[in-house]
């Protein structure tokens, strides 16, 4: 079963050697989405390391992000900002650059061109202090089997008690992160007893040790059952809410659908959607489809205007209407829209933007 860490070089160094069989925590073996190592390890980058301002909410800002490995530009020039407390959600076909972007972000890879600032912070010039503010949770890494859960979770929670600041106290208490991620009973078990899911769970529980202040995800809920699923996703809402900002990927576009504040789509090198659920949908199809009963019998409806039709409908018929089901595009239909307009060369969204303009013209 998958499980996960740091990457190499993103945990805070211990002040003392630790002497331990098991490896220290590290990041991806292989690299991955084709890629391998960039024609160049220079990157442009203006100005040099700040931190926000107090009422700075602004956690992530990426501006004309370019990424090119030898002859092929993977980056094309990719914007966008995350707030804190805000849950962002990545997709993109395999090959988009997902992967790409977040290590750059991280700071485990130098960016060919553009502005990049993390946490106040370009994260090509990341010091130990910044990186103890980041919680990474990836597919996989390599563990030792050998480790007891909490051994594990008090060892790696060592190396951020020295960032601790007047506002967040790290690490997190290990039986309070033992239960919020529901290991609890398994906390003196060896990690190589543990089932897929529970793996899983440490998996997060390891990512979420330091108190992040931002938290990156990829594939978090791989192996996790529906029961298991929606823990994590109460989870995720009660860090955000506790103002850490989430960046997730995910394959799981329902997932992605409940999690999301925002919805970024990278394909072809860009982000060429950002917005909500809902906003997205609208960009697809400008109209809603409104079912219902009356009678016995069903009716369908498509209208721009779901809010207002159905009003008319209660108003007409009151009780007599049953079975009201108002629907849009789904997450799912919207983003498979979207790439297969980009792939046939067109702007996605511009056909459903361009029929809403001309109702409103009509007007």
């Amino acid at each position: 079963m998958a499980a996960i860490h740091r990457r190499r070089g993103l945990v805070p160094r211990p002040r003392m050697p630790v002497r331990s069989s098991a490896p220290v925590p590290g990041g991806r073996q292989e690299p991955r989405e084709g890629r391998g190592t960039p024609m160049t390890t220079t990157h442009a980058v203006s100005g040099v390391e700040s931190s926000p301002p107090p009422d700075s909410d602004t956690v992530i800002d990426v501006r004309d992000l370019r990424m090119r490995y030898r002859t092929q530009e993977v980056l094309k020039g990719v914007d966008f900002t995350a707030r804190r407390g805000e849950v962002v959600v990545l997709l993109g076909p395999n090959g988009a650059g997902k992967t790409t972007t977040i290590e750059i972000l991280e700071g485990f890879r130098m960016r060919s061109a553009g502005d990049v600032t993390v946490l106040g912070t370009d994260p090509a010039r990341g010091d130990e202090r910044w990186r103890a503010r980041l919680g990474i949770v990836l597919q996989s890494w390599r563990d030792h089997g050998k480790w007891r859960v909490r051994e594990l979770l008090a060892h790696l929670g060592a190396y951020y008690a020295p960032y601790s600041t007047a506002q967040v106290q790290r690490p997190w208490d290990i039986d309070e992160l033992l239960a919020a991620v529901g290991l609890t009973e398994q906390a003196d078990k060896r990690i190589s007893t543990l089932s897929g899911g529970q793996r899983r769970r440490l998996d997060v529980a390891v990512g979420i040790v330091g108190r992040p202040e931002l938290l990156f995800l990829d594939e978090p809920t791989t192996g996790l059952d529906p029961e298991a699923r929606n823990e994590f996703h109460d989870l995720v809402r009660g860090l955000a809410n506790e103002s850490t900002t989430v960046l997730l990927t995910t394959h799981d576009l329902a997932e992605a659908e409940k999690l999301a504040d925002r919805i970024l789509i990278l394909a072809g090198g860009r982000i060429v959607a950002d917005g909500s659920a809902e906003e997205l949908s609208r960009r697809i199809s400008a109209e809603a489809t409104v079912r219902w009963t009356r009678d016995g019998q069903p009716y369908e409806e498509s209208t721009a205007e779901p809010t207002r039709f159905v009003r008319r409908l209660f108003e007409e018929y009151g009780d007599a209407i049953g079975g009201l089901e108002v629907r849009r595009a789904s997450l799912e239909d919207t983003y498979l829209t979207m790439v297969r307009e980009l792939e046939a060369g067109k702007v996605p969204g511009e056909q459903a933007a361009h029929a809403f303009g001309s109702r409103e013209e009509a007007r």
